[in-house]
């Protein structure tokens, strides 16, 4: 038997790709400016190993080009227009660092620009193939995407949930006042409790370490990197998935599969979690639930599964991210917190704690909403949009199968609509010219903006709030008693959260800690899930 060497493979392999730069179709010679190319690879060693946002947006001062305005035609005032492009073995990639050109191209042609870029790496090595996020612009995305848009997509379906998200934001205060080092662990379960009860009516274990929480917390985590554009080069070199797995460099081969194992069980458990307590008599209404009673047969059951599962995956990180980000905030600027402590006495008093009926009372508290989502975006490059045909923009060629990527994070941190864009101040959004809203940016664009945006709105709103008025954030001080200053560290990937920090939570005085500590006789916790979970 013919033994294939190492050296075979990759002799194959590059004999490929110098078939495919020789018969690929000629590169179009008007896109946007960028790096030089290489031969064969093209701009391959351009990529980002990390924090891609950063590095992108470098191109906008390095390939600024004069463009004209809101038309495809010249016109006589140019300005400066931050697209680039990159192209790797044939793949372009077209990076937008302006939110104006965002919106003409995402927003305004959303009905070429709404489709995913096929990531085989994510779609279908690791198994993400049929999440909402990734699926290609069609019936499947549209169904999963209006059954989810019909619980969660409208302030008025949201407001269906107010009173849970309320009682589980007390839950979650009481824990911190309880254990205010566990903030971190607090805030992920404090999602994991909101939406598992709405996607699969699933009460999480209050105290302890959740099964399902865990389980969801893993397999978001490795989204996120899965999905990173750029990162995984079989996404560029198909061929190399067929690379044997014990072959060096084949380690992506590995990952992928624990990785698909981490999603199978994410993604089958808890359905299977309803269809047992809808066997038994005991499933408490859930999006899951209402949707089997009504759409029985395989198909239908399949599609039910996956925009559950998006239920997830779309907003859990945004609140954890957003709120975590906030106390980070807080401990950073206490002149903030003091003057939104200030509004909520004036406003709520110091006999309850804030509720949603509060907020059109409260602008400074929702100052402070919008200065959480433009200081860290949830999603700094948003999710690449592929182009569903030839355009051209402002002179410009994008080709069909074009991967475009939003730089949200230089939106938000663009000095010409912010000033002074790394300071957290929430007063840019007051006064009589207030400075753009970033929930038009934070969430996506066109037919892909974020279908819960308005339930993780909402649970940030409350979160800071209740927060606010429940405690004093402040720093910690190590064993001199010296004061920790902690940094603004963020994780890289699609999704990016503050990396853990130390601080200070103690409560605003007696009589808000007794508020805080009575939802355990309010509402006292109901017999958590984690049990039938593990027999499943």
């Amino acid at each position: 038997m013919a033994v294939i060497s190492v050296i075979d493979v990759a002799l194959c392999i590059l004999g490929l790709c110098i078939l495919k730069f020789v018969f690929a179709p000629s590169t179009p010679k008007n896109l946007p400016p960028g790096p030089k190319p290489l031969p064969l690879i093209g701009n391959l060693l351009d990529l980002p190993k990390e924090y891609d946002w950063l590095h992108w947006a470098k191109h906008k001062t390095l390939y600024g080009l004069l463009v004209f305005a809101n038309s495809d035609e010249p016109a006589d005032e140019p300005f400066l227009g931050p697209i680039s492009s990159v192209s790797v073995f044939g793949q372009n990639m077209i990076l937008i660092n302006d939110a104006q050109i965002a919106y003409d191209l995402l927003e305004k042609k959303s009905s070429i620009y709404s489709d995913r870029p096929s990531l085989l790496f994510a779609g279908e090595m690791c198994g993400w193939g049929d999440n909402l996020g990734l699926l290609s612009y069609g019936p499947k995305f549209r169904a999963q995407r209006k059954n989810i848009s019909q619980i969660i997509g409208t302030k008025s379906a949201v407001a269906k949930f107010h009173h849970l998200v309320e009682v589980e934001m007390c839950r979650f205060l009481s824990h911190v006042l309880a254990q205010p080092d566990m903030l971190h662990k607090y805030t992920r379960k404090l999602a994991g409790a909101i939406i598992l009860k709405i996607s699969h009516g699933y009460t999480i274990d209050p105290t302890g370490n959740d099964p399902l929480v865990d389980l969801a917390d893993d397999a978001l985590f490795q989204f996120s990197l899965a999905t990173t554009p750029g990162a995984w080069l079989v996404d560029l070199v198909p061929i190399l998935q067929c690379i044997p797995d014990w072959m060096p460099g084949a380690g992506f081969k590995r990952t992928a599969k624990k990785w698909s194992r981490t999603l199978k069980d994410m993604t089958d458990k808890p359905h299977a979690f309803v269809r047992r307590q809808m066997a038994s008599g005991n499933a408490i209404s859930s999006y899951t639930s209402a949707l089997l009673e009504m759409n029985p047969d395989a198909e239908g059951e399949s599609m039910i599964k996956w925009s559950a599962q998006a239920l997830y995956a779309g907003g859990a990180d945004t609140t954890v991210s957003a709120l975590y980000g906030f106390y980070l905030a807080m401990v950073l600027n206490p002149e903030v917190q003091k003057r939104g402590q200030a509004e909520l006495d004036a406003v709520v008093g110091q006999d309850r704690l804030p509720s949603y009926e509060d907020r059109s009372s409260l602008p400074y508290i929702e100052a402070i909403v919008k200065e959480v989502l433009r200081w860290n975006p949830v999603g700094p490059m948003g999710f690449p949009h592929v182009s569903a045909e030839d355009d051209v923009y402002m002179g410009y060629e994008i080709p069909k199968g074009s991967i475009l990527m939003a730089n949200i994070w230089q939106f938000t941190h663009d000095p010409v609509s912010y000033h002074q864009p790394f300071e957290f101040k929430p007063e840019r959004f007051l006064g009589a010219q207030p400075e753009r809203d970033p929930h038009t940016l934070s969430f996506g664009f066109g037919r892909r903006i974020c279908p819960g945006k308005e339930l993780a709105d909402s649970s940030v709103f409350l979160g800071i709030a209740m927060s606010l008025a429940a405690f004093n954030i402040t720093k910690a001080r190590d064993e001199r008693g010296v004061e920790i200053v902690p940094e603004c560290e963020f994780t890289t990937g699609v999704i990016s959260h503050p990396k853990p920090f130390r601080c200070t939570i103690t409560p605003r005085s007696d009589k808000v800690a007794g508020l805080v500590r009575s939802v355990d006789e309010e509402y006292p916790a109901l017999e958590n899930d984690a049990a039938v979970l593990k027999e499943l």
